[in-house]
């Protein structure tokens, strides 16, 4: 989801072709021809090769035999993001903070579109399940943090998100009806927390609280999770939301001394 905006006219549409050849590559597409490139970016195939072709030559695209892959030195585009916006300094010392009292694991994740994006990560956790490493992005509706981050939005805002998005069932217990999600977003709204029980995948439920900026606005999520049968939601709110608050609130102060942090990661 992107805002209509008009686009200045400094805006360099090969860049922009460019980026979305590379976002187009994910854990489902990890490998691709030109052709599949071309069509997951709405773009013709001739310029999906002058990006690829730039791309590879930049040393962020490889190529064996026909199917186009990423490269390691893709890996320095987010390492700019984290360390210049002192991620660690920021952010870890709350997420071990929680995970050192309750165990398990502990995010913070910022909304893009319709997804969330994973900014940090703790955790001691080692089933398999849905990744929540640095960089993942999981559909917000699915979500816990998601869920408190489109409670932040205005609500004119989140009525536009809500008739353009497409839910998905990741679960036989996601919630896909946008009424009922409607309605679960609302509540967020009213209690400023949220609780998912296998909504992303089965084992999994969280607890989130807003991390809000200098002017109140919700700019990210912070959560506790756990493996659904060991704890419940009710449990994560009875023994984990005071301490979650207290840690979001300790953020939110730190942002307000780092005007910069901030707006890098609430824009």
């Amino acid at each position: 989801m992107t805002d209509e905006v008009e686009r200045p006219s400094e805006f360099v549409e090969a860049l922009a072709k460019g980026l979305a050849v590379l976002e187009s590559f994910d854990a489902n597409h990890n490998e691709m021809t030109l052709s599949e490139i071309a069509r997951r970016v709405d773009l013709s195939p001739a310029a999906a090769r002058r990006s690829l072709i730039t791309l590879s030559h930049l040393g962020y695209v490889g190529q064996t035999n026909k199917r186009f892959h990423l490269r390691p030195k893709v890996m320095s585009l987010g390492s700019a993001f984290y360390f210049s916006a002192h991620i660690d300094e920021m952010l870890q010392h709350e997420l071990r903070h929680i995970v050192e009292t309750f165990g398990d694991a502990s995010s913070v994740a910022t909304l893009d579109g319709f997804d969330v994006i994973y900014i940090a990560h703790f955790s001691t956790q080692r089933a398999r399940r849905a990744s929540a490493v640095v960089g993942a992005r999981y559909p917000a509706h699915a979500t816990s943090m998601g869920r408190v981050l489109l409670a932040g939005m205005e609500p004119d805002k989140f009525e536009a998100w809500l008739a353009e998005m497409t839910p998905v069932a990741l679960t036989s217990k996601t919630v896909i009806d946008k009424e009922a999600l409607r309605d679960a977003i609302e509540k967020v709204r009213e209690q400023a927390w949220s609780t998912t029980v296998d909504q992303l995948d089965y084992g999994i439920t969280a607890l989130s609280v807003p991390i809000r900026g200098s002017s109140g606005r919700t700019i990210a999520a912070l959560n506790s999770s756990g493996y659904s049968g060991m704890v419940t939601a009710d449990q994560l709110v009875e023994e984990r939301l005071q301490e979650l608050r207290l840690a979001a609130s300790r953020i939110s102060q730190s942002l307000y001394k780092n005007p910069i942090f901030e707006a890098i990661i609430g824009a």
